[in-house]
């Protein structure tokens, strides 16, 4: 598996000739599956809620999906929904692992949402504060859901994050490994440098 950060919220997960594209902020990126954990509700270009396009497989919406042996679940995150936009947390299961995106993520999950959610391989959140988790939030969150490895997204600087969590985290370019390698891993913080 190659996990390659965009920048803000998009990251691109890569395993042999298929991908899983998140958040992407224009359509120079292709994949088999995009999954968007913001959409606006009058927006004319995100009126195809679920659907084949010539990159693949377009998600944008709470449900239940599967593309090219990939389990993906869409959470609803009622309490930041308005009918402006929807947000949707969504756990993938891709190779015996499970990757959780909480995207635009501003408040706390709640308890229903963080069992769903609870023990991923790899999860990734928002730390920025501002309109997305508070970096003190956010490292609570990636406490309690366990996770082996946790990518912040949307930052400007991760360093009020990883204090938060308690480490010093680690700067890649990419992240590449297979499942055993993160079998032993718990609450792993790595930065990702935007390509």
């Amino acid at each position: 598996m190659v996990i390659t950060y965009f920048g803000n919220g998009c990251f691109r997960l890569q395993s042999g000739e298929t991908s899983v594209l998140i958040n992407p902020e224009n359509n120079r990126l292709k994949a088999d599956v995009t999954l968007k954990t913001l959409i606006g509700t009058a927006s004319t270009e995100d009126a195809a809620v679920v659907g084949d396009d010539i990159s693949g497989l377009a998600i944008s919406f709470p449900g239940e999906y599967e593309e090219k042996d990939i389990g993906i679940m869409g959470y609803p995150v009622a309490g930041e929904s308005t009918d402006k936009f929807i947000k949707t947390a969504y756990s993938v299961l891709w190779e015996g692992m499970k990757f959780v995106f909480l995207g635009h993520l501003s408040t706390p999950l709640d308890a229903t949402l963080m069992e769903e959610l609870a023990d991923p391989d790899v999860l990734f959140l928002p730390v920025g504060g501002g309109h997305f988790l508070e970096p003190d939030v956010a490292a609570k969150i990636a406490k309690q859901l366990e996770a082996r490895i946790v990518i912040p997204s949307f930052f400007k600087d991760a360093t009020p994050f990883l204090k938060a969590l308690g480490t010093k985290g680690e700067e890649m370019d990419k992240l590449v490994f297979k499942q055993k390698d993160i079998i032993e891993n718990k609450g792993r913080a790595i930065v990702l440098r935007a390509v």
